[in-house]
């Protein structure tokens, strides 16, 4: 979906379409762990996806060919940088290389 008055030049770069910057990177050949949320708090959007989802981002779409980690906590995408417990996992990732099985 792209909303170019309400998400700017950048929101035309992300996406799902073949084109669009995530897809043509390719895998990614660094360590590289992700986060996905999956909590929602903006239900209009969650209907246009066909998973689970953040309220923007479905799960599926947070995960790249080569990532070394992958997990899931309930938390919605606006907030999730300040969730204490992703926070936490992140911290844990940098000096661990790896996010704990604490999940909360």
């Amino acid at each position: 979906m792209d909303l170019p008055f309400i998400n700017g030049d950048a929101g035309l770069m992300l996406g799902t379409v073949e084109d669009s910057t995530p897809k043509i990177l390719g895998k990614a050949n660094f360590d590289l762990g992700i986060i996905a949320g999956t909590k929602s708090i903006n239900w209009v959007l969650s209907l246009l996806t066909s998973s689970l989802d953040d309220g923007k981002v479905s799960i599926k779409n947070t995960k790249i060919e080569g990532m070394s980690q992958h997990i899931e906590m309930p938390v919605n995408h606006t907030f999730i940088m300040q969730n204490e417990h992703v926070i936490d996992q992140i911290i844990h990732y940098v000096k661990h290389g790896n996010v704990t099985t604490n999940q909360t």
